[in-house]
This record gives structure tokens, sequence and C-alpha cells, in this order.
């Protein structure tokens, strides 16, 4: 029978297919509804279109990073990029009204330098970079009334109400609990979740993929968790709960990694303790008897302690009490204590805390941060190799795009630079993606809105599609082109309420220009090596889990400080992974300069899944197998090699004589 004919696509042309899958946010859409519209309406009666479109600006960019998680991590991901782009606002309308065309440029090629290189920070930083650049085009190009301050604070203005709309209106089935804590109860009841996943996955070729989605599941409670607040601590009981819950799923989350190394497939039921677990932060009603595994490896051990910790945990509400507790963790009829249902939590002793339950509550207390970025090592990204290649790249084309709008003399000149901002951000996909799926979405978003606006009444239909595409944005931002396409109906009608001309002609040809100068510039011979940001991010993976390494085979009990560093280097692998992963879908051009990071990468996350199996059977027993020896001796050796063929510096020289 003859194959069916298949077409291999080459990875830069697969990744600008990919949409990114999931129900619908109906909240985040709400949100949207009532974000851009009703403040542009409210402009709109009251005589003040320029305000209303300022303040819808604000709110469109603060929507278009309204993702999913906890209030207090959604005021951090919006308020930062809203105070950025307020201050890009001024400083773009204050350079555009009194300074010419060559000196302007080169302020916003500063500009553009400066924003790049913070971008490399981090998601926050990338957003905020992205708005000042975006905000300053807009401040120096578009004609408006109002002086750069009072652009600045409708802008702010704007990004503030969808922050209010983020803190008060409730998710689905939220009412049901406190609604403060929705998104944390969500985020905490998924890594339990993905614990359970990688249970019944161990032994399987699915096991790789479920420990990935864990670490995702512990980063985004952990971000979660760990949003702005007021006081240090928390202060209120059902964040202590919450708090508490999470610490308890750490040395679940550590069995669990250690028995899928070992490879053998578990009985189901050891999949269903944290299940239940799962269903009870969701619904908060108490998680009752718990399924033990049976104690027959050291990796089930661990699993049977840090289930009944978690049942203690739960049953005492995250209650900070002393002394031994009773555990609600039962099997085959037994109680928890029973020698074929589990260890004692405290040795059977009745006294004193062991350092699985003092770790959980240090970690409750003071979450997982062991090194906070502290201003020396922010300067120390930001100048890095992937600070200096960014910043370079951005500003080159934020400030060529700037020289040839205004040598254009269009009217709408800063859509060149604004759209050249977005089009050269790494984090939104290899560049030939970005471009591809740029320039359809302008096409098509084009298209759309000068059919709408053939037939809309103005101002009340322009209002209403405004109000439309801000709900669809949530939806839209899972596919770069649809992104685009929205936002481009959005904006077009913004500038036709504002008082300018249909221009949906003109946004196409800046789109297309701004396309083909980032592809340009984004080819070209750099200073230094290319793949900055790749390196950099592998470097921080590799000193974390040398961090990681170093504490665990140094025999020291502090579990909070273990499972900070284990959570450290998971995290700082899971970014590389990312960053690699986009270098990959490249042009060949560009991809061949990262060839091999790949390997690097594999190699330090079996060497931290073998460091997590060492932790385990080195609380078991005390000393670790020839196995777990041998096999660190040779993730050591294959690290030096793979690192030496990506063209990487050495690991660091006491990494390799642990």
């Amino acid at each position: 029978m003859p194959r069916p004919f298949s077409v291999a696509l080459p990875p830069w042309l697969t990744h600008a297919l990919r949409a990114q899958r999931g129900p619908v946010p109906w909240n985040a859409v709400l949100r949207g509804a009532l974000a851009a519209g009703p403040l542009l309406l409210a402009a709109v009666l009251a005589g003040r279109e320029s305000i209303g479109v300022m303040a819808a600006l604000g709110a469109m960019l603060a929507g278009i990073n309204d993702r999913p998680g906890s209030r207090r991590t959604a005021v951090h991901r919006i308020g930062v990029p809203g105070l950025a782009g307020a201050a890009g606002l001024v400083v773009g309308t204050y350079a555009g009204e009194g300074l010419g065309a060559v000196p302007l440029t080169l302020i916003l090629t500063a500009l553009g330098l400066l924003a790049g290189a913070v971008s490399a920070v981090g998601p926050v930083s990338s957003g905020a970079g992205t708005q000042l650049l975006v905000a300053a085009a807009i401040g120096a190009g578009m004609p408006l009334p109002e002086p750069g301050w009072q652009r600045a604070l409708f802008f702010l203005a704007g990004a503030a109400w969808l922050i209010a709309l983020r803190l008060v209106l409730p998710t689905p089935g939220a009412l049901a609990h406190d609604f403060r804590f929705d998104g944390e109860r969500v985020a905490v009841a998924d890594v339990y979740d993905a614990i359970a996943e990688l249970l019944a996955a161990a032994g399987g070729e699915q096991a790789g993929a479920r420990r990935a989605a864990l670490t995702a599941a512990l980063d985004h409670a952990q971000d979660a968790l760990a949003g702005p607040r007021l006081r240090r601590y928390a202060s209120s009981s059902a964040e202590r709960r919450l708090r508490a819950q999470y610490a308890a799923a750490l040395p679940l989350a550590e069995a669990a990694t250690a028995l899928a190394w070992a490879g053998d497939a578990l009985p189901a039921r050891t999949a269903e303790g944290p299940r239940r677990l799962a269903v009870a932060v969701r619904t908060g009603e108490p998680c009752g008897p718990l399924p033990a595994p049976a104690r027959s490896v050291p990796g089930l051990r661990a699993l049977d302690d840090a289930l009944l910790h978690a049942a203690e945990t739960f049953d005492r509400g995250g209650k900070q009490t002393g002394g031994k507790q009773t555990g609600s963790r039962q099997t085959d009829g037994k109680k928890a204590g029973d020698k074929h249902g589990g260890a004692d939590l405290h040795g059977g002793t009745g006294t004193g805390i062991d350092p699985l339950d003092r770790g959980a509550r240090q970690t409750a207390h003071k979450g997982l941060r062991l090194r906070p970025l502290r201003a020396k090592a922010l300067l120390r990204t930001v100048t890095g190799p992937g600070g200096r290649e960014y910043g370079f790249r951005v500003a080159l084309c934020y400030g060529a795009s700037a020289a040839v709008a205004q040598a254009l003399h269009h009217v709408h000149w800063y859509w060149l630079p604004a759209t050249a901002v977005f089009l050269v951000k790494p984090d939104l996909g290899p560049l030939v993606s970005r471009v591809l799926n740029r320039a359809a979405g302008t096409v098509l978003g084009a298209l759309v809105f000068a059919g709408f606006a053939a037939v809309l009444p103005r101002p009340e239909g322009l209002v209403a599609l405004v109000a439309i595409s801000g709900a669809l944005i949530p939806v839209a931002t899972r596919h770069f082109a649809a992104q685009t396409a929205v936002v481009t109906v959005l904006v077009l009608a913004l500038v036709m309420v504002g008082g300018e001309p249909e221009a949906s002609w003109s946004r196409i040809g800046e789109t297309l220009l701004a396309c083909a100068i980032v592809l340009i510039v984004g080819h070209l011979p750099a200073p230094g090596q290319r793949g900055g940001n790749v390196r950099a991010r592998l470097d921080a993976a590799t000193d974390a889990a040398h961090a990681y390494l170093t504490h665990v085979l140094g025999g020291a009990d502090d579990r909070a400080a273990r499972w900070a560093l284990r959570r450290e280097a998971y995290r700082k692998l899971a970014e590389a992974r990312a960053a690699i992963d986009r270098a990959a879908a490249e042009l060949p051009t560009l991809a061949r300069h990262t060839e091999g990071t790949d390997e690097v990468a594999a190699t330090l996350e079996r060497l931290v899944d073998t460091t997590t199996a060492c932790a385990v059977h080195l609380d078991d027993t005390g000393r670790l197998t020839p196995r777990h020896t041998e096999r660190l001796a040779t993730l050591l050796d294959e690290l030096v090699e793979q690192r030496e063929r990506a063209g990487l510096a050495d690991p660091p020289a006491d990494l390799l004589s642990a």
C-alpha cells in the first residue's frame, strides 16, 4: 500500500503556523470589552476624543499583558509596563515638539538601546521595554492637543482601569470561596495534578514531558504566590493556607521526580493521593483518606512521607503548629503510622520537628526566593551578552525605522517604529515567524477595518468596534497574526475617532516596510558572538544546577534551601529551553549560531533530575549507590564535551569535581 504524500515543513514556517490551544478565557474577554471601549465612549460624550484615544491605547496595551494568573501577579505584569509606557509618552512628546528629525532619531535610538537591554531581564521587563518604545513613538508622532504629561496621565489611567477590573471582577466559580485568591488556588491545584500526571507517566515515554509540565506548574504557582503585597508575609488565613499547601507539594514533586528518574512504572494508586489533594485545594473541602504507596524503595518512602505531611497540612488548614500530628492518609484501612501504611512523619518520637516539616514551614513563611535579584545582578544581566545583543538589534531597528518614516514625511510616521518594536521582540517567536505573522495580520486587519469603516456610523460605530476588538484580544493572543489583526482594527478605529483620516492602506505599506527593515537588520553581522541570549540563559542554568548539586552533595539538611535551589535550577532550565527552541526555528543563517545548545540543555536537565534522585536517596540511606555516582560522573563529562562543541565557556571547576 503506497504511503500517503507528506511534506516536511521547515521549522521557521512550522512555528509561524503554530497556535496555542485552550479554553476561552471568558473573564478576560469581559475585561477587554469593558476596558478600551467604555473609556473611549466616555471621552466622546465629554467632547474630549483625544484623551479617550490615549486612555484606550493604555487599556489596549494593558490587555495584551492581561494573562491568566493571580490578581497580585497581574498588578505587576500590567502595571510596570503601563508606567514605562507613560514615561515613553512624556519623553516622546517633548522630544518630538522640541527637536528636529536628526536629534529626535538619535534620542529614539538611545531609548531603543536601553529598552532592548533591559528586556533581557524577564517577561515583565520585556513588556515594559516594548511599551516604552511604542509610547515614545506615538508621543513623538501623533498630533494631539494635550501636553505630554496629560497624555501620560490618561494613558496610565487606561492601564489602571484594566487593573481595577482585574482586581474587582471575579473569575467564574470563584465566588464559592475567597475570590481574592482564585488564581493562586487554581495554580496550586494544578501543581498537585501535575505531580499525579508525572507519577502516572513514570516508566513510560511521556515521563520527560510530564516532568517539564510539573516544572511549568510549579513556576506558575510560585509566581502567583509571590506577587506584590503590602506586607512581607501572608496576612490572611486563606493566603497562609495556600502557601502551606504549595510548600507541602514541594517534597511530593521531589519524590515524584526521583521516581520518574528511576524509570520504573508505578501502580495506579500511587497517583491517587495527589489527585485528591488537587480536588481539596480547588474545593476547600478536606482531602479525606489518601491511598499510600508501598514503602519498598527510597522514592516511594519519600512519597509516602510527603503524602502524610500534606495530609497533616490540609487537616490543620495551614496553621503552623508544633509537635506530632495525626495524618488522614490511610492504606488498606490502616492509619498512616502503621508500618504497612507509612512511617510516622516525626520518626515516632512525638517531639521536635523533622527536616521535611521544618523546611515546609520555612518555605510557607518566607517563600522560595533564596537569592533575590539585586541591582548588581540586574546590571549584569542588562550589560551581559543577551542584553547587549538584543539592545543593539532594537536600537538599530527602532532608529532606522524612525529615520525612514520621518524622511517619507508620512502623517502617521510613528507607526513604522512602533511596528518595528513588536517585530524585533524575540519572545514573540523566531524572526521570520514574527515577520510573516505581522504582515498577514496587518493586511487582514486593515481589510476588515476598511469594510467596517465604509458602513459603520461615526463615532458610535467605531466605539463599538473598539469594544469588540478589546474583547477579542485575550483570545487573539494565542497567535501573533490574529493578535496583529485585532490590534490593527482597534488602532485604526482609534485613529479615526481622534480626527485623523482613514489609514488602512498606508498601515499596510508601513508594516511591510518595517518587516523589510527588521529582516535586514536581524540578519546583519553584529559585534560579539551571535546567540548571546541563549548562551546567557544556558550559563545561568549551569550555575543554578551547580548550586543545587553542591548543596545536595554537601550533606546539608536544610530542605527549604534545597527546594529553593531545585526550583531555581528547573526555572532557569525552562527559560534556557524556551530560548533554544525559538532560536532553532530561525532561518538556517541564524539557527546555526546556537547549534548544539539543545544537547547542553538536555544534559543539564538530566543532571538536575539525577541530583533530585540523589537527594531523595541520601535522605533515606545517607549514602549514594554506584548507579547514582556513575550517572553523575557520566553527565558531568558529557556536559564538558557538549559545551565545548557548542562554543560555550567551561562550566565551573568545582562543578566538575563535585
